[in-house]
């Protein structure tokens, strides 16, 4: 007999619910989890889900949540009342599931134990086809208007936003080993490559399902990946000659203008002597005197659409203040 594992998807405010110890995290949003997608059928006893805002997104995980446990293994799903919560009963019920709901601390919970399929007439059973609808609605496809691969639930998923697209107005030709920090689905590295870029680009972004993506969307050799969270990650490439970025600046949904300024530090850190970081980022967030810190010259390149675009270098090796020397010992007097 296969043994059943519990799992726990995202991380919510902690007493809203239960945990089963040792559940694996699998979050695609959580570097170095066992991604949802990746888990078997029937593979799991239980499952707490902190459900995504998005509609398709949050419907495709409940599904391949549903359709990981083994019938009967509890399903938890809980979300805040404006972002989905008020939905979670309505869409678990059209899987064919039972449900019961309780509000707690501006949250719905949700509860439901998965039900069979193929049982008799009247009694509960797992709606298949709805499922299968739910994946595929919220599957990776191909933009044929934008020629890019995307997925609901990924920023800006179904476009690019107006931030990058000033940015990519304004990129020059960037040569050498570069990055795209926060990468998402890698428009960004995109037009670098577009411009004429053909040296090693590292994409890096806290979203394993956006780095699949990037990978896709990301023309010619040499591109590699890195799953990690800038906040905390030590493996963030070095001595690379140019950083692009969006920075993020939203955290579960609340705005964190510190996790953008925790983007200005990482590129600045990632630079050799010289190097450029481009940025894009909403013309209200503070971001000049954290980049003034930073970086030895910043130019304010465009303010546009809501937008302001930055190049901002860091100092060259000539630029180093000189080392102090040591004073020469004075002579004894006689």
């Amino acid at each position: 007999m296969t043994e059943t594992l519990d799992a726990v998807y995202g991380s919510f405010p902690e007493g809203l619910t239960d945990v089963a110890p040792r559940a694996l995290q699998c979050s695609p949003r959580v570097p170095g989890s066992t991604p949802l997608a990746e888990f078997a059928p029937s593979s799991l006893a239980s499952i707490v889900v902190y459900a995504p805002p998005s509609v398709l997104e949050r419907r495709r995980v409940l599904a391949l949540a549903l359709r990981t446990l083994v019938p009967g293994g509890v399903l938890t799903a809980l979300a805040p009342n404006t972002r989905g919560g008020a939905r979670l009963a309505d869409e678990l019920g059209g899987f064919g599931c039972t449900v019961a709901a309780r509000p707690k601390r501006h949250h719905q919970i949700v509860t439901t134990a998965r039900p069979a399929t193929g049982r008799a007439v009247g009694a509960p059973a797992l709606d298949d086809a709805a499922l299968d609808e739910a994946i595929a609605a919220g599957a990776p496809r191909l933009l044929g208007d934008l020629g890019l691969w995307s997925e609901p639930g990924q920023f800006s998923w179904d476009h690019v936003d107006p931030g990058s697209a000033l940015l990519i107005d304004h990129l020059p030709r960037l040569d050498g080993a570069g990055c795209d920090l926060g990468c998402g689905v890698g428009a960004l590295a995109r037009a670098v490559r577009i411009n004429g870029g053909t040296g090693p680009l590292v994409l890096v972004d806290t979203d394993q399902r956006a780095l699949t993506l990037a990978q896709r969307n990301v023309p010619g050799e040499h591109v590699t990946t890195l799953w990690a969270d800038v906040r905390s990650a030590r493996g963030l490439p070095t001595g690379v000659d140019f950083v692009v970025s969006n920075p993020p600046f939203h955290d579960g949904g609340a705005e964190d203008r510190a996790l953008g300024q925790a983007f200005l530090r990482a590129a600045a850190g990632m630079l050799r002597p010289g190097g450029v970081l481009w940025l894009t980022a909403n013309r209200h967030l503070p971001y000049e005197a954290p980049l003034a810190q930073a970086f030895a010259s910043v130019e304010r390149v465009a303010d546009a659409r809501g937008y302001k675009i930055f190049c901002a270098r860091v100092a060259t090796k000539s630029a180093q203040p000189p080392k102090p020397q040591a004073r020469p010992k004075a002579k004894p007097r006689r």
